[in-house]
């Protein structure tokens, strides 16, 4: 069972030093050690964008309300900065802002001591308010990771997947970065057209990275590599049929958003291969007005 805080930021599926993504360093200090990806969101900054006050802020969240009234901690009000992580013990959210947790106890919630910290959970699953900056929620055993790496590990943890970033855009407000298989992408994909399933180009990936800029439309690159060239060959076709397949989908009565499918495209070089995503705002907007006004029928674009 994920928690609300890693339901809600999975849904919002968002910085100085150009060498790297901006990851706040206290974060980085609490990524467990044997780290496999890390996807970043400057939450102080996406709130800012038209995409997050339109299609986020005003949608209703019942389960995010829920746990903001029983905790006091509401993540589309307190979180600055989130850091998804996936490690051997399992996932965790890091989460820098400001918290004021409840200190009655919450119904159906179990307290598990780990140190000088209290894990609330239910199931597998549980966060914990370290003090009135950061926090921590995800599957537990990842969590007392965190929280371990935190009090007494070397803090070094994110240092190997930040090396590979110096590609990712100090502008980018959503970013990722992982070895192996690009699992995060695969697991929540973008959804752009009914019935076009991109999860299976991710699943091909590895050494990926990926990086998101909300700040006017919607421009986002996917980069990564396969085991050998005709691999990446394959994916780009995929990739050109899949945008093919899109365009053929939309509605004869909507031909603009034609320009959704032309704001996608793939390079392939060698093994590597790199899908970006070129969205202006009213696009977006076409996107988010569509997306708002209920489940869409076969044949449209969503």
């Amino acid at each position: 069972m994920r928690t609300a805080a890693i339901a809600f930021v999975c849904a919002v599926c968002a910085s100085s030093a150009p060498a790297q993504p901006p990851v706040d360093n206290v974060l980085e200090k609490m990524v467990p050690p044997g780290a496999t990806s890390l996807v970043g969101a400057r939450m102080d900054r996406i709130k800012q964008t038209e995409f997050y006050r339109k299609l986020v802020a005003l949608q209703p969240l019942p389960q995010v309300d829920a746990f903001a009234e029983q905790t006091g901690f509401d993540p589309r009000r307190d979180v600055r900065e989130l850091l998804f992580v996936d490690s051997p013990k399992g996932s965790v959210m890091l989460a820098r802002g400001t918290f004021h947790l409840n200190s009655a106890p919450l119904k159906g919630v179990q307290i598990t001591r780990h140190g000088e910290y209290e894990i609330r959970g239910r199931g597998a699953a549980g966060f914990c308010i370290l003090d009135s900056t950061l926090a921590a929620a995800g599957d537990i055993p990842a969590v007392e990771a965190a929280l371990d790496e935190w009090k007494t590990g070397s803090h070094t943890a994110a240092q190997p997947l930040l090396a590979r970033a110096a590609s990712v855009s100090p502008q980018a407000q959503f970013w990722g970065i992982s070895t192996g298989v690009a699992g995060f992408l695969a697991d929540h994909p973008p959804t752009v057209a009914s019935g076009l399933d991109f999860s299976k180009i991710f699943r091909g990936l590895e050494n990926t990275s990926f990086q998101v800029d909300l700040s006017a439309g919607l421009k986002a690159e996917v980069h990564g590599t396969t085991a050998e060239e005709k691999d990446a060959v394959s994916l780009r076709d995929a990739v050109r049929g899949l945008v093919g397949l899109g365009r053929l989908q939309v509605p004869e009565n909507q031909p603009e958003m034609l320009r959704v499918w032309d704001g996608i495209t793939v390079d392939q070089q060698g093994r590597s291969i790199a899908i970006h995503a070129d969205f202006p705002q009213d696009v977006i907007d076409k996107l988010l007005r569509m997306l708002s006004a209920g489940p869409a029928v076969p044949g449209h674009v969503i």
